[in-house]
């Protein structure tokens, strides 16, 4: 009877405390983002750093050269 009473009442404290529990439920909020990013890309250019530092020389000089003209006159 003893043996009985204990499997009884461990049976009906493990379906109480199991079945009856309720499950904690975290409530995670998931949130999509799309992020769009625009970079300006340069071109790539062909010529190297050189022969782009040596445009921009004649082109100085070229100005220079060009009021040396402007200077002296037309002789026409």
């Amino acid at each position: 009877m003893k043996k009985s009473f204990l499997a009884l009442s461990f049976l009906t404290f493990t379906l109480v405390f199991s079945s009856c529990r309720e499950e904690k439920k975290s409530e995670e909020q998931v949130k999509e983002v799309e992020v769009v990013k625009e970079v300006e890309v340069e071109a790539k250019e062909d010529k190297g750093i050189l022969e782009r530092t040596a445009e921009k020389v004649d082109d100085e000089v070229n100005k220079e050269v060009n009021q040396e003209i402007e200077k002296i006159g037309d002789d026409n």
